[in-house]
């Protein structure tokens, strides 16, 4: 192992929770429910706020206007700007830094979102390439950002862990041929829908690199 991948939203930082709580919010405050179903469908993928918005049109039998939207996007940010970095995550930081190992951040959002709050939680300079969707036209499930950050590294497939929280990066890591340790979110689907990652695990905390897949 020479590398280690980490998605952002979800597993550096429980920002997937406050993506979740914004949209329930807004459900709510237009008289209905977000369906698990559909946050299950929306979870790690950069395409779900359109997923969301699709619904709620469907159920209100109007657009979701601007105002709405601009409401939901600033909830979110407000919520994630106080959310920490995971258990586990500072430590497996450290680890990797003493054993020489490669750190990469592969994220389908967009670079601003990544780098502003890799920067507020104090880990920006951990990471030697940092991937996002602004870097790619197809984002998870597709493969493509993690073969950018394999290109980007001048690592191996085989040389890597990715670790992720969702099924679309799971699939994404996978198809990309990386080893994938998934650890689930608050937010996260149930994780047996993360079955197909080569270890799933409740937390990253207290979890040493000798751990990993080999």
């Amino acid at each position: 192992m020479k590398g280690l991948f980490l998605d952002f939203d979800g597993l550096v930082c429980d920002t997937e929770s406050a993506a979740r709580r914004s949209w329930a919010e807004l459900y709510a405050r237009l008289g209905h429910e977000l369906p698990a179903r559909l946050w299950a469908r929306m979870a790690g993928r950069s395409s779900g706020h359109e997923l969301a918005a699709a619904d709620l049109a469907a159920r209100l039998g109007r657009p979701v206007t601007d105002a709405e939207l601009t409401w939901r996007a600033g909830r979110k940010r407000e919520l994630a700007d106080a959310e920490p970095l995971r258990p586990g995550v500072a430590d497996l930081l450290d680890s990797a830094r003493e054993r020489g190992l490669g750190l990469a951040v592969v994220s389908s959002s967009a670079r601003s979102w990544v780098l502003g709050h890799l920067a507020r939680l104090g880990v920006g300079d951990r990471f030697a390439v940092v991937v996002t969707g602004d870097d790619e036209p197809r984002h998870k499930p597709a493969p493509d950002l993690y073969r950018h950050a394999l290109t980007a590294t001048g690592l191996a497939a085989a040389e890597v862990v990715a670790f992720e929280d969702s099924p679309s990066g799971v699939a994404a890591a996978l198809a990309a041929g990386l080893r994938c340790v998934a650890v689930p979110n608050g937010a996260a689907p149930p994780a047996a829908e993360l079955g197909r990652a080569t270890l799933v695990l409740p937390t990253l905390a207290g979890v040493g690199i000798e751990a990993l897949p080999a």
